[in-house]
């Protein structure tokens, strides 16, 4: 690996030239941020007027023209940067049509970055593994800068002075990008998501690809062996393959990660890791992590010392020999199956709704028939998955969050697991899915008042 440290790409000095940031987010702002030390002249708009930004984006020493993209000369500009959360628009693909550069937020940083870039994208569990990516590599006296998706924009990673830089990476960061070229990546899985960005299923695995397309021979790209749609978009480079899973390179074996190659054990019994799918996980961090020249010995100490995330799969109260998990950050149904099916408890009473990303239920469907005892429904997907369920199993609906605590455990019986995995957004009734985990660990904790209370 230490081959392939040196991503730089040479840059032309910025100095007095005209850069449009596109999205005063977080994200937007850090390029605002990065281009300015640059010496850039940037311009930053957004469709919000300015009462509605941020104190970070009105604190900007940009010329901000918000409120819309009127008067914004963009074929004027040196480069565009697109923030990862807005979409293409007229304007922006005129200018592009023009010869303009338009780069994303995480393409802009790789320029800039002069240490090796470690990637984990998937549509689940690439924060769980980002996390324990960057917890094995500190564990080994490494200094990191992890973000991305998760934590602080890429954009704050130049000049850090770290050893490495871990990111996770969504489907929209991976767009509109040149040279940004990882040294460890990471494809966990493709599954039906972000739809309401992406015409097809197809253009979002795409999306989800471009991590992997300037690789070269001396770069590693890790996925689940026997997945070939993620094959399909690894090999879209040239990096050296790395497989995970139960015929894999690294694949779990009781609550053991084996290299393959070695023998070598990597026990996960102290490990803060709940259910098959993270053990998976943990399977895929280990790989890469080996891969980045961590010996042995170091990532057996920091699996040790490893806690995992809150909301993702975390073991948070038990009540008369049920157990009670919390993986509120499961918003899409691909999560939510894999949470199911994961639980090491024979049978398990999930907990989903919320607002419905129009997806499909059908994969939901199946995990339920296979592992639940029975569901409850909230929000405003209730009646939806009630509807593609069936009478498959006992199906309750709730109106509180409490409530639904409450009929989970009614439904569970001893040596149960009773599951939060909503398979939809929070944003009905919570502001965040921080808060709705929160809101059911609470509950969980009240569970013995809560018993007693009749109109739940």
């Amino acid at each position: 690996m230490s081959e392939s440290v040196s991503r730089l790409v040479t840059q032309p000095s910025l100095q007095g030239k005209t850069v449009i940031v596109v999205g005063l987010g977080t994200s937007g702002c850090s390029a605002a941020r990065l281009l300015e030390r640059l010496g850039a002249n940037v311009i930053a708009t957004d469709t919000r007027p300015r009462s509605a930004l941020s104190a970070e984006a009105q604190r900007l020493k940009a010329q901000l023209l918000v409120g819309g993209h009127d008067g914004v000369d963009f074929a004027a500009a040196e480069f565009i940067v697109v923030s990862p959360g807005v979409p293409s628009f007229p304007a922006l693909e005129a200018a592009a049509a023009q010869g303009v550069e338009v780069i994303g937020e995480t393409e802009l940083a790789c320029r800039y970055i002069d240490v090796p870039i470690c990637a984990i994208g998937g549509t689940n569990g690439k924060s769980s593994v980002t996390t324990l990516v960057g917890h094995l590599l500190e564990a080994a006296g490494h200094h990191i800068f992890l973000g991305g998706n998760l934590g602080e924009p890429a954009c704050e990673a130049p000049g850090q002075g770290t050893d490495f830089v871990v990111l996770e990476v969504s489907s929209f960061q991976m767009e509109r990008l040149k040279h940004f070229r990882p040294a460890a990546a990471v494809l966990l899985n493709i599954t039906e998501d972000h739809l309401d960005r992406y015409p097809t299923f197809a253009e979002y695995a795409q999306a989800k690809g471009n991590c992997f397309e300037n690789q070269g021979p001396k770069d590693v790209a890790v996925y689940p062996q026997g997945d070939a749609l993620c094959e399909e978009q690894v090999r879209r480079g040239h990096g050296r393959l790395i497989t995970f899973g139960a015929h894999g390179d690294y694949f779990v074996e009781g609550l053991s990660v084996v290299e393959r190659k070695t023998k070598t054990r990597f026990e996960l019994k102290d490990c803060d890791l709940h259910g098959r799918h993270n053990h998976e996980n943990a399977a895929a961090a280990i790989a890469l992590g080996r891969a980045l020249g961590l010996s042995a010995d170091d990532i057996l100490e920091g699996l040790r010392r490893f806690r995992a995330l809150p909301h993702r799969m975390a073991l948070v109260g038990r009540h008369r020999d049920v157990n009670f998990y919390d993986d509120s950050k499961a918003t899409n149904v691909g999560a939510a199956v894999t949470a199911l099916r994961g639980l090491s408890e024979e049978k398990g009473v999930l907990i989903a709704g919320g607002r419905d990303k129009m997806g499909s239920y059908d994969d939901l469907v199946a995990a339920v028939r296979e592992k639940a005892r029975g569901v409850v429904v909230l929000g405003e997907a209730a009646d939806r998955i009630r509807q593609a369920l069936g009478s498959d199993v006992p199906i309750e609906v709730a109106r509180t969050i409490q409530g639904a605590v409450v009929r989970a455990f009614k439904l569970a019986r001893p040596g149960d697991a009773v599951l939060l995995s909503p398979a939809c957004s929070s944003l009905d009734m919570f502001k965040n899915y921080s808060e709705r985990g929160e809101r059911f660990t609470e509950a969980v904790g009240n569970l013995p008042k809560l018993l007693k209370e009749t109109h739940l």
